[in-house]
C-alpha cells in the first residue's frame, strides 16, 4: 500500500506521524511525506521585494524541507519505506497531484477541527480533500487545543 501523508509542520504533525506509523506497519506501505509550502502572493515574488523578505522565504523553504526529511528520515529509522517532498503550490489542488503522481491508495491528513465558521471564512484544506479526493482519506483529528496554531 502507498501512503501520501500531508503534512503541515505544526504541533499536530507527531500525532499525524504516529497514525501514519501504526497504518504503514499494519500494511507494509510505503509512505510519501508531503509539505505544501504556500504559493508566495501575486504581488511579491523572488524578482520584486526587499532582499530580506527574499532571504526570510527562502529560509522558510529551508528550514520546511529540513523538517519534512527529518520526519522521513525518523520512519525510515524505524524500519518504514518513507520519502518527502515539499512543493509550493495551492494546497489542496498540490495535495491532490501528488495522490495521482506517487499513485497513493491511502491519503493521511491532520483536522485542526476549528469549526464552521473558520472553514467558512479560511477555507478547510481537510474538507477539500475529503470532497475532491478519489481515493480514500484518513482525517487524523487534532482535538488537544494546545496542538491547533
Amino acid at each position: 500500500m502507498k501512503i501520501l501523508v500531508s503534512l503541515d509542520l505544526s504541533e499536530a504533525t507527531p500525532r499525524v506521524l504516529q497514525v501514519t506509523e501504526r497504518m504503514s506497519r499494519q500494511s507494509a506501505g510505503e509512505v510519501r511525506l508531503l509539505h505544501v509550502a504556500e504559493a508566495e502572493p501575486d504581488f511579491m515574488g523572488y524578482d520584486a521585494g526587499p532582499e530580506v523578505v527574499r532571504d526570510q522565504v527562502a529560509k522558510e523553504f529551508r528550514d520546511e524541507h529540513r523538517a519534512i526529511q527529518q520526519h522521513a528520515e525518523a520512519l525510515r529509522e524505524a524500519g518504514i519505506k518513507a520519502s518527502a517532498r515539499l512543493i509550493q503550490g495551492p494546497i489542496v489542488e498540490t495535495v491532490l497531484k501528488e495522490v495521482k503522481r506517487f499513485e497513493a491508495d491511502l491519503l493521511i491528513v491532520g483536522s485542526h477541527g476549528f469549526g464552521a465558521i473558520y472553514d467558512l471564512l479560511v477555507g478547510s484544506v481537510s474538507r477539500g480533500l475529503l470532497k475532491d479526493a478519489d481515493i480514500p482519506v484518513l482525517v487524523v483529528p487534532i482535538r488537544d487545543p494546545s496542538l491547533r496554531p
